[in-house]
């Protein structure tokens, strides 16, 4: 099987050095590896320069309004249960604007593979900060307030549920990426991937900030632990981020 299998006809439209185009291929390389068929694949995505994947990938896709990916990829697996779902969305569009989406699919732990492609910033509007902009951080009309850390965010909405997959990958290592993203979709029950991504036109300097501080999750962790999973994401996203599967729990509703 070709991964072209799975790309469109499209031509991906981000900037050069956009960790997107990784995502990207890590998606197609994961989907090929999982031995899949486009007709199998559903994927919801919403608005923004991350969410224009949707067009990329020749799978049942959907480009939906800003934040609404996850609502709609829960309603797609309810109908079609036999399909592989994702919902795929930027840092604005999954933990502002459909910031409560997050919450409610971890208590239905439906099964859905959520990948968030975290560069920092709203890249499509001209750079304004997100939710996850690093704290002290100028742009156009705004300055960083606390940031969300969406890995920490999805494991504390865990606590008390069986949500049941957190991991942590970044665009320069798609091959590490591509792994994390099989173990999710073999994985029952929700699935939250948090990908690093580099946006070379509004935050190139943090991105490369963050690659140097990141580490790979060490063999000793646990990740049945959710505490101990909750204590490796507390780093700051900037100062230590951690990379690799946090938490894996039964998958059970």
């Amino acid at each position: 099987m070709s991964q072209s299998l799975f790309r469109s006809g499209l031509k991906a439209v981000w900037c050069p050095g956009c960790g997107d185009f990784a995502v990207l291929s890590a998606l197609t390389g994961a989907l090929e590896e999982l031995a899949l068929q486009p007709h199998q694949v559903g994927l919801l995505s919403g608005i923004g320069c991350s969410s224009r994947i949707a067009g990329y990938v020749d799978v049942y896709a959907f480009n939906l309004l800003h934040g609404r990916a996850i609502p709609t990829a829960e309603g797609v697996k309810l109908a079609k249960p036999e399909l592989t779902v994702f919902a795929i969305g930027g840092d604005g569009d999954l933990f502002s604007i459909g910031g409560g989406h997050m919450a409610h699919a971890v208590r239905g732990n439906y099964d859905l593979t959520v990948i968030c492609m975290n560069n920092f910033v709203y890249g499509l509007t001209k750079g304004q900060t997100s939710p996850t902009t690093p704290l002290g951080m100028v742009a156009p009309g705004t300055e960083a307030d606390c940031p969300i850390d969406p890995v920490f965010s999805v494991l504390a909405y865990s606590v008390g549920t069986r949500a049941s997959f957190v991991a942590q990958g970044i665009s320069s290592d798609p091959k590490h990426l591509r792994g994390l993203i099989i173990q999710a979709v073999r994985h029952p029950g929700l699935s939250f991937i948090n990908v690093l991504t580099c946006c070379p036109t509004y935050r190139k300097e943090p991105f490369l900030a963050t690659k140097d501080r990141s580490r790979y999750i060490d063999e000793s962790h646990d990740p049945g632990d959710l505490m101990a999973a909750m204590n490796l994401a507390q780093n700051p996203v900037t100062d230590a981020p951690h990379l690799g599967v946090f938490y894996r729990g039964d998958g059970r509703k």
